[in-house]
């Protein structure tokens, strides 16, 4: 395994009670963000805990910025910073309290760096934390995550029931955060804008499994909606990389999940007029291959 990748897992399974993690094999390099999208009990946060130590696999093996986990888990988390929707905070301390403990364990915190950040986020750090709001609670966690300067922030749904200016404070500080070109960031989300706003590499999860997983740009550009006009009522043709057909009479709207130069060709050919060509926004990405996903479970083939 090569020690410039953030994160490696390889042929990860994990069987709880009524859920089971199968097959994950996921890596990305330092200094660059990945997205895990996937909805709620899909095995996101199953991954996060497995790579952070704080599940140990079936099978498979994990290694974080070069440790190999959970045996190396100690290492590991002086390098890490993580934020989980339901972390918990002293609630009859103050703020101050709190940086006052993690710059007790971690030698690596900036205290100027913490300043700054109290004022971005508009934090007192005289607040106790029983009396803050839970964009509050977000924004302090999130401070007392990046002023320690680790190499690695893993974040667990961070933005979940933000308003949108909170939300906007929260990921831009995440990507501030990216300056140092070492620094890699792994966020799971269900919120598919804030994957595509900050994520160098997307994978989608559904029921255990890693159904896709790219860089962002192919992601993108490799998904289009033809329009299409079947002027003679010919038959469309049966392309491996057609996803999804709708028509209405005359007209029918195909979707593509490889498209490249020859794809017009290989529609026209067949008598199709294309009238337009549409990129795909990363939710109708996500949902059509879950939708993909969900028809092989029903159709009894592994995605």
């Amino acid at each position: 395994m090569d020690m410039t990748m953030a994160v490696q897992c390889e042929g990860v399974a994990k069987q709880h009670p009524h859920f089971l993690l199968q097959d994950v094999n996921l890596s990305f390099e330092q200094g660059t963000v990945m997205g895990l999208v996937g909805p709620n009990g899909a095995g996101k946060s199953t991954i996060l805990r497995i790579i952070m130590g704080l599940q140990k696999p079936d099978s498979g093996s994990v290694k974080v910025l070069g440790h190999s986990m959970p045996n190396d888990q100690v290492a590991a988390k002086r390098k890490i910073g993580f934020i989980a929707e339901d972390m918990r905070l002293y609630e009859s301390e103050t703020i101050e309290f709190h940086m006052g403990f993690i710059k007790s364990i971690f030698d690596t915190w900036d205290q100027e760096y913490a300043t700054k950040l109290l004022g971005r986020f508009d934090l007192n750090k005289d607040q106790k934390v029983k009396g803050l709001s839970h964009g509050q609670r977000v924004k302090a966690t999130l401070m007392l995550a990046l002023a320690r300067r680790p190499q690695l922030l893993v974040f667990d749904e961070p933005t979940t029931g933000l308003d949108p200016a909170v939300r906007k404070e929260v990921l831009d500080e995440m990507m501030n955060s990216l300056q140092d070109e070492t620094r890699s960031i792994l966020f799971s989300s269900h919120n598919t804008l804030d994957i595509e706003q900050i994520s160098d590499y997307i994978t989608f999860i559904y029921d255990g499994r890693i159904i896709e997983s790219r860089d962002k740009e192919t992601f993108l550009d490799s998904w289009r909606r033809l329009r299409l006009t079947n002027i003679d009522n010919k038959p469309i043709p049966d392309l491996p990389n057609i996803r999804q057909i709708q028509q209405s009479g005359r007209l029918c709207a195909v979707t593509v999940n490889d498209y490249d130069d020859t794809t017009i060709d290989q529609f026209t050919n067949a008598g199709l007029k294309v009238d337009a060509i549409e990129h795909l926004t990363l939710e109708e990405i996500f949902l059509n291959n879950v939708l993909h996903a969900k028809a092989l479970k029903n159709n009894g083939t592994t995605p």
